[in-house]
Parts: structure tokens; sequence; C-alpha cells
């Protein structure tokens, strides 16, 4: 439901407008397996300042590759916008980063879906062991430095591919961009 005790300011709806914009844009006008848009608001809920909702139409118990890239880069759509149109960038995005570079994560490290690192699976690299303090083997982790690298190489590579591909799409489709987000300060 709508939080009103949180009043945006007119910069803060537009920054909103054009964030949520981003990732309406990219979920409609993506290449390929996304799940349809539901809903997209620049109402406070919850701890967001805005949502963009996709719904499935379908219960869905497998992602294959293409839809996971799309998420990606309906993740960052938002992030984009604020950047393309407003030439800022804000916290507004950190869940969306968090949640892509997740994503990227588990196909590298869970779901064997790198070309480059083959289809295995990678031991505590999808938990953030990678990333401990005094070099990447603490935790139990088995994944070595040259191999963690790798991991970390390739979750990049798919976050900033798909960066990409969200860019060249609200470049695209700037114009729509702008009347959307008109329409959501409306």
């Amino acid at each position: 439901s709508e939080r009103k005790s949180n009043v945006l300011t007119a910069e803060q709806k537009k920054t909103t407008a054009y964030h949520e914009g981003g990732h309406a844009i990219v979920a409609l006008e993506i290449d390929g397996e996304a799940d349809p848009l539901h809903k997209v608001t620049i109402m406070p809920r919850g701890r967001a300042l805005g949502v963009t909702m996709q719904l499935p139409t379908e219960d869905k118990v497998t992602y294959d590759k293409k839809y996971l890239e799309n998420q990606i880069a309906i993740l960052m759509g938002g992030r984009l916008a604020e950047e393309l149109i407003l030439n800022q960038q804000t916290t507004g995005a950190g869940n969306d980063m968090e949640r892509a570079t997740d994503i990227a994560r588990k196909m590298v490290c869970n779901w064997g879906m790198s070309d480059n690192l083959g289809p295995l699976t990678y031991d505590n690299a999808s938990n953030g062991q990678v990333f401990g303090q005094g070099g990447r083997n603490n935790g139990g982790s088995t994944i070595s430095e040259k191999l963690a690298d790798k991991i970390d190489t390739e979750v990049r590579n798919l976050v900033e591919r798909n960066y990409i591909r969200a860019k060249e799409l609200l470049i695209k489709h700037n114009d729509n961009l702008h009347k959307l987000a008109e329409a959501l300060l409306e």
C-alpha cells in the first residue's frame, strides 16, 4: 500500500519517475522473454520511492538464461534512465544493482550458465565467500584466487553486457521514456 507519510520533493519525484520509467521501457521493449508489466508507480511503497511491478502469466519452476539476462537488463534500466536523462546516479538504484549482481553470480556459480567457465557449480562462490577479508579462501571456500578472479570477471561481464543492452533500448525509445515519466508525474 501507499506510504503517505513520505512526501517527495518535485526533484525526487522526477528522479523516481525516470528511474521507474527506465525499468518499464526496458521491460516492454526487450527482445525475448520477460514477465509482462503489471504496474508502474512513483507513489512510495514500503521503503521504495516507486515500483515497477512485473507479474508472470504462469507459474515458473525454472528460468532460462535469456530470461535471466533480460531481468538483469530490466534492473539496470532504472539507473540508466537517471544517468541518460538526468545526468546523475542516486542510491535509489542500490537494490537493483544488488539484485542484478546476485542473478549474475548465481548464473555463473550455481546454474552453470557461463560460456567461459562451463557447466559447473563453484563451491561457496555465490554466497559472498569470494569477497572475504584476507584472501578468498576463508570461510571454508575451496575457490582459488585465480578462479575467484575468473568468476568475478564473468559476473561483471554478464551485468555489463546487459547494462549495454538496456542502454541501447533506452536511447532508442527515449521519446517513450519521457512520455512515461511525464505521465507518472501527472
